[in-house]
């Protein structure tokens, strides 16, 4: 029986539960299965069917290695501008009007993501709205 076929139920989990840049690849007799979960309760499910099909954990024909993505609604952003302020925008683009700015260093909330360019988020003064993504590091 194929690893891929072994781990199936594993596989589609993974894939079904929005697991990102889920990479499945075997080597040397191995089956590596790596992502980011969106949760820690998505991790643990992915771990309860790994228990399932290999009761004791014992085969070593499969390496899981999903971490749970920090940067999940309600996380905490570090602002990562040079030394400007992050424009907040009414909409994701920057043709939408600013609504806000974030200071550099600034520590905002996650609200959620609507891509992976723009992420809505609120400030602690509680201004709401899109910033450009690549300016926010989830704060660990």
């Amino acid at each position: 029986m194929a690893l891929q076929d072994k781990y199936k139920e594993l596989i589609d989990a993974a894939k079904t539960s929005g697991t990102n840049n889920l990479q499945v690849n075997e080597q040397d007799g191995v089956l590596h299965i790596d992502g980011e979960a969106p949760t820690g309760a998505v991790k643990d499910q992915l771990w309860d069917i790994y228990g399932k099909i290999d009761p004791n954990f014992l085969t070593g024909d499969v390496v899981l290695n999903i971490n749970v993505a920090t940067a999940v609604e309600g996380a905490k952003l570090k602002v990562i501008t040079e030394s400007s302020n992050l424009n907040i925008r009414k909409g994701p683009g920057t043709d939408q009007p600013i609504v806000g700015k974030a200071a550099h260093n600034d520590t905002v909330t996650l609200i959620s993501k609507s891509n992976d360019q723009w992420w809505l988020i609120r400030t602690s003064s509680g201004a709401e709205g899109y910033a450009y993504a690549q300016y926010l590091k989830p704060i660990e």
